[in-house]
């Protein structure tokens, strides 16, 4: 159910707009609030007045506030709400923004941060989730730029539902079809779901690679480039979670709206983590920590010469069982590993090795340091093998696992809670007898 929820329904100018009709009776039947925005193309195939009739709500076709009625909104929404700037209230107050049908038009002005009309700009400004549902002809949608598009889109953590295969209005048959609105329409249940499901919770991510110092101007490092970690710490913060992010060198720019601790080395890591493990409910150590270091740091650039250079290294701490051998209860611990034989065994063997809860396998198959994933959730009698994926896509389904993990935590502390109130319950009586004063009259 989507009671007490907020949904965005986003049309644009796409000949599937009149079953857009149809998803909003179905939101509307799970009880969901709904406010349509239309793009000016779409008032060409769906009038205004059909979306206000099924939402029970103004449809938004503009950014100069011509709507005549106040909106119908959740008490939680319309909290978040100031009534100053109506585009901007409406970004603030969904829980989860779908677009369908979206437009190659669309999806592409969505990529490139375009906002030349009010579904646009909402788009830009809200935080809320993001569900995408594509609608073209069949070339449109295999065009290496729409393709490239939803591959922007899916990494920057919009759900991707459709198109499904089928006859197309030009008469062509291929994909490009509107998805089923009972498949839409559970991917926004799904994101609705997902959109508060850490609040409250303090998630401490160690992401990126360490550099262990040659020289002056040498290290010894990985070819990690940070991308899951910040995944990870996109998808928790969209969450709702507090999040902590150590981070080592990488690639790609950290996410924003978290608090971020830069790193070095191993011993760096070590420390900034140490620092914050106490107060977190979930640890994700997705950071490719260096396994060795120098001996010795030479203070000056190291010279080529006629003889082989000889390194002396030394191994550094193993972190994550440090921090998890003086876990708290219902902490969730989750290690990553790169294997590249006996994958499943060495994951298993670190997870008991670690006291962990999860250890997420990566495939070497498709190098270190890409934007997609292929990874197996690895725990003590169990294994998952996903799909290959965005590492946005994979840092969801790592996070859906870790609350099903704290669910299960928490039913298996409650029998034991309950059992000792009995135990005291019992105590009293026999205190009561050897001490009548305390107990009563004697009898």
């Amino acid at each position: 159910m989507l009671r007490g929820r907020t949904v965005l329904v986003g049309v644009s100018g796409g000949i599937a707009a009149y079953k857009t009709c149809e998803l909003v009776r179905w939101l509307r039947r799970r009880e969901a609030a709904v406010v349509v925005v239309m793009t000016p193309a779409a008032e060409r195939f769906v009038t205004p007045l059909t979306f206000e009739a099924l939402s029970g709500n103004p449809v938004i076709t503009s950014l100069w506030g011509e709507q005549k009625h106040e909106l119908v909104l959740p008490d939680a929404a319309r909290r978040k709400t100031t009534g100053k700037v109506g585009h901007i209230d409406l970004a603030e107050a969904a829980d989860v923004m779908v677009l369908a049908p979206a437009t190659a038009d669309l999806i592409a002005r969505l990529v490139h941060g375009e906002a030349p009309d009010a579904l646009t700009t909402i788009v830009l400004a809200s935080r809320a989730r993001l569900v995408i549902a594509p609608s073209m002809d069949f070339g449109m949608w295999r065009h290496a730029a729409t393709q490239e598009n939803v591959r922007v889109l899916r990494r920057r953590g919009a759900v991707i539902v459709g198109p499904a295969s089928g006859e197309l209005a030009s008469g062509l048959m291929g994909p490009g079809r509107l998805a089923d609105i009972e498949e839409i329409g559970a991917a926004v249940e799904q994101a609705a779901a997902r959109r508060a499901s850490l609040a409250g919770v303090r998630v401490l991510i160690g992401a990126g690679r360490t550099e262990e110092p040659l020289d002056p101007v040498r290290v010894l490092t990985n070819r990690s480039s940070g991308r899951m970690g910040f995944a990870l710490a996109e998808a928790a913060r969209d969450r709702g979670a507090e999040v902590t992010l150590v981070a080592g060198p990488a690639s790609v720019e950290p996410p924003l709206g978290v608090a971020l601790v830069s790193v070095t080395t191993a011993a760096g890591m070590e420390s900034a983590l140490k620092r914050a493990v106490a107060g977190a409910g979930v640890v994700l150590m997705a950071a490719a920590v260096a396994d060795y270091r120098p001996r010795r740091v030479a203070h000056e650039k190291l010279k080529r010469g006629t003889a082989p250079l000889t390194l002396a290294l030394e191994p550094n701490p193993d972190i994550l069982a440090g921090l998890a051998a003086s876990r708290r209860p219902g902490q969730v611990f989750v290690g990553f590993a790169l294997e590249t034989s006996r994958g499943i065994e060495r994951a298993r063997a670190k997870l008991a090795a670690k006291r962990l809860d999860l250890v997420v396998l990566n495939s070497p198959a498709k190098g270190i340091g890409g934007e997609t994933s292929v990874v197996t959730l690895v725990e003590a009698r169990t294994e998952r093998r996903l799909p290959e994926q965005s590492k946005r896509e994979v840092a969801e389904a790592i996070l859906d696992r870790v609350l099903e993990l704290r669910v299960a935590r928490r039913k298996a502390a409650k029998p034991a809670r309950a059992a000792v109130k009995p135990a005291r319950a019992a105590a009293k009586p026999a205190r009561a007898a050897a001490n009548p004063k305390r107990g009563g009259k004697a009898r």
